[in-house]
């Protein structure tokens, strides 16, 4: 059994990467979960190692305890150790542009994730991104397109099934959203292909109960509710 530390559902991009990982292939997880910033989490991430980030996961071996932290490194292990479960695509040039462009996403895209910070409770309406921002967002519409165009005849995923790079692009999808991003008609269709899907509206579900507004996440804008989906 696998354990999962992670922060808040609401807020907490990194950890509905790792959650996705998990709820997405159908490998059982015990999941941790506190407030991000509170001594809770402090105390909670004594059990995952040195790296005091989320998300982090802990399972046993005969050698003892292994302790992985930061998404790509937690879906190489985890694509490792479950080779039934296809986490990648099957196909080797689109398993070679998927691991591209989920490095790529771990890496890049600072602007998009720095200005518009995940936030699962609403939307806005009147955010105007900077020319910086609008740049990130061409270069996705580049990646979903030819994604969607060459490998997602066979489903609504990125490379038609599910894959390790749909988890990592899930938060941007949802920052398209929240802050009311242009987009073209592939990138529409694809955000709400993420935001409609089962596990992640049983992850946003489970931020609105635990019912807390992380310290300097809203911005002020007028707001208006999350899609009734």
């Amino acid at each position: 059994m696998y354990s999962l530390a992670i922060g808040d559902k609401t807020y907490s991009s990194w950890s509905l990467r790792g959650w996705l990982l998990f709820a997405k292939f159908d490998i059982p997880v015990d999941v941790q979960s506190a407030r991000m910033y509170s001594p809770e989490f402090v105390a909670m991430l004594k059990n995952f190692g040195d790296g005091r980030l989320v998300p982090a996961i802990r399972f046993d071996t005969q050698g003892g305890p292994v302790i992985v932290s930061d998404t790509l490194a937690i879906a190489e292990t985890l694509a490792e150790r479950h080779p039934d479960k296809n986490m990648w695509p099957q196909d080797p040039i689109a398993r070679g542009f998927a691991r591209s462009i989920t490095a790529e996403m771990h890496s890049g895209f600072g602007s998009l994730r720095n200005d518009c910070t995940m936030n699962l409770r609403h939307c806005y309406r009147g955010f105007t991104p900077t020319d910086a921002v609008l740049s990130d967002i061409a270069r996705i519409e580049v990646i979903w397109n030819k994604a969607r165009s060459r490998w997602g005849a066979n489903g609504p995923w990125l490379f038609g099934e599910y894959s390790i790079a749909d988890a990592f692009y899930a938060p941007l999808a949802t920052r398209l959203q929240t802050y009311d991003l242009p987009m073209s008609a592939v990138a529409s269709d694809y955000v709400q292909t993420t935001i409609t899907d089962t596990a992640f509206k049983e992850w946003r579900a489970g931020g609105l109960a635990e019912n807390y507004i992380q310290p300097g996440y809203d911005m002020d804008l007028e707001t208006i509710p999350w899609p009734n989906v």
